[in-house]
């Protein structure tokens, strides 16, 4: 490992976040919109609007309404407001993901003509013990 590579947890790029003003005034006015929706589909609850099939229809666009615009409230947020950030992080190896400890990772061998017996007994009856 040379001296020029990032080590585990070090920050290997941060750009900070652009703060756009556009961005900001999007997202305030998304966020009236989301309160307007949430408004209508509390009222039609209240009031009954789900008994009729058509009622239920307006109730069920504003709920999709509600998630949509949100989902774009957090889009926006996260694109504008959140800074760029990349971890360098440790690189596992093959057998690591396989839970096999390290003394384990070459495998034992099949053809060992001492233990062919006590392959054959595992290979039938997995639960065998030594």
């Amino acid at each position: 490992m040379s001296s020029s590579e990032s080590s585990y947890g070090d920050i290997h790029r941060y750009e900070p976040a652009r703060e756009s003003t556009a961005a900001a005034i999007a997202i305030v006015l998304l966020t009236i919109i989301e309160v307007v929706f949430v408004f209508l589909f509390v009222y039609g609850l209240m009031f009954g609007w789900a008994t009729t099939e058509t009622g239920n229809m307006f109730l069920g666009a504003l709920l999709a309404l509600v998630f949509i615009d949100l989902a774009f409230i957090l889009a926006l947020y996260r694109k504008e407001f959140l800074p760029d950030v990349m971890v360098v992080k440790k690189r596992r190896r093959k057998w690591e993901d396989l839970y096999v400890r390290e003394e384990d990772m070459e495998g034992e061998s099949f053809a060992d003509p001492e233990d062919a017996w006590e392959t054959v007994k595992r290979a039938v009856y997995p639960y065998y013990k030594r």
